[in-house]
């Protein structure tokens, strides 16, 4: 009679199981869906913003000499080309040239006023003094100094100036060079063609139009994340008295949890972006500007950071990414199939030593929360740094101006591990509480 009894109440459980199991996978699909999005998009991300980091590089843009040849090439130009004698000018230049043709007279009348030895010298000597007057020549200078001014400004003369000035200008620049010209021009066009613009100006509008509109996407998939799992909580709560439902809540939300860890995982968590805002040198009266010049960017996630250490040279970077992935990544995954099998399994698989050790005793070399405080100080230590030092670039006076920013920042990535690892923690809790109750259900329906 006991027996009939005990599979008459496991009979009655089975549809309440099959509801809970299909409410739950549809939560669970959401989940995944709306992690895979963060994943695509995120993804999308990092690469938009490696792009524009490529196309605004410091090394294309200030430390570029070719940049530099060119913008100083195209004001020294306009200025050939603007060139102007000032009356103020003038007046100096006739001055100068007056001077200049009065010593003239004076060294030549010294010549002829020199002794003589040779009959011919005395000859000219006496032709001289006949003929000439000093003064008279003195007299004549401002006419002659007027002429010549008449010469060199005349429009004919001025052009003749100008494309000989620019012609050795031009033949200066071309012996100043560093080759970086043509990779700008090799990457512009290939990211110009990839963004369908035409110049660099259209290029940054659009990209940060794109970034502006994918950082709301990327926050609000990571809510909607995490708003499932608060959501399959609220469904635990509400039925935390079924016991006969215990162990399927307690499978289902370990999948929640596999979830949130293998995005957390895989999607970026810190992105580190210094720039150089504005740069602005004055010269010969001119502005020579650039913008947005990028110092340095990186993103990365938590795999993307084990696999960067194990690609390093140094034994101490590659033992450190091999325990990121055993204890970060990989325990985690064994602790939560370990805890799985043992909600589900018979005696043989649940008291096996190594699903025991996993589900219950694994806990103190799961490093998950180590990495959420080791990534938030890295992210505090590293912002301070990049504050300090880019607070030493910032320059103003009349001749150069710079200003940087920082845009250092952690991700959705973060938000979504951070999650997990709380997630995890309460269901570590839940755990020892249920164990209890499976067993007996476990006993029950063996009977």
């Amino acid at each position: 009679m006991e027996t009939n009894a005990h599979k008459q109440k496991a009979k009655k459980s089975l549809i309440p199981n099959i509801l809970l199991i299909l409410g739950l996978s549809i939560l669970l699909g959401a989940e995944c869906y709306f992690g895979y999005q963060l994943h695509t998009v995120s993804s999308e991300q990092e690469q938009i913003k490696e792009d524009y980091s490529m196309v605004n590089n410091i090394t294309f843009g200030v430390f570029s000499v070719d940049l530099w040849r060119d913008k100083i090439s195209q004001i020294v130009t306009r200025k050939i080309k603007g060139f102007k004698v000032t009356d103020e000018q003038k007046k100096e230049m006739r001055q100068q040239i007056e001077a200049q043709m009065h010593n003239m007279v004076d060294q030549v009348v010294r010549e002829f006023n020199k002794p003589q030895k040779s009959i011919g010298g005395k000859l000219k000597k006496l032709a001289f003094k006949s003929f000439i007057n000093p003064k008279e020549l003195h007299d004549q200078v401002p006419s002659f100094a007027r002429t010549i001014m008449a010469r060199i400004n005349s429009p004919r003369s001025t052009n003749k100036l100008k494309k000989i000035a620019s012609s050795k200008f031009e033949e200066l620049a071309d012996q100043t060079y560093d080759g970086t010209q043509v990779a700008i021009n090799a990457v512009t066009t290939k990211m110009f063609a990839k963004y369908q613009v035409t110049n660099a100006t259209d290029f940054n509008k659009k990209i940060e139009i794109k970034l502006n509109g994918i950082r709301k996407v990327t926050y609000n998939y990571a809510y909607a994340m995490l708003g499932c799992v608060v959501f399959a909580l609220l469904i635990w709560l509400l039925m935390r008295k079924k016991v006969h439902l215990q162990t399927i809540l307690f499978v289902m939300s370990l999948l929640f949890a596999i979830v949130l860890l293998v995005v957390g995982i895989t999607v970026t968590i810190i992105e580190v972006d210094a720039r150089l805002s504005t740069l602005d040198f004055f010269m010969m009266g001119e502005k020579v500007s650039f913008s947005n010049q990028v110092l340095f960017y990186q993103s990365k996630s938590i795999l993307g950071i084990a696999q960067v250490l194990i690609q390093q040279p140094k034994p101490d970077s590659i033992t450190v990414g091999i325990l990121i992935i055993l204890f970060v990544i990989l325990l985690p995954i064994l602790r939560i199939t370990a805890r799985g099998l043992y909600m589900l399994c018979g005696k043989s698989i649940a008291e096996n030593k190594v699903t025991r050790y996993l589900a219950f005793e694994s806990g103190k070399w799961d490093m998950a929360d180590v990495m959420v405080v080791g990534i938030l100080m890295t992210y505090i230590g590293l912002n301070g740094i990049l504050k300090s030092q880019l607070s030493d670039l910032n320059m103003k006076d009349e001749v150069l101006t710079t200003a940087t920013v920082n845009y250092t920042s952690l991700q959705p990535g973060y938000i979504i591990f951070v999650g997990y690892v709380a997630f995890a923690f309460l269901l570590s809790y839940i755990f020892k509480r249920v164990t209890c109750i499976t067993e007996d259900i476990k006993e029950d329906l063996e009977e």
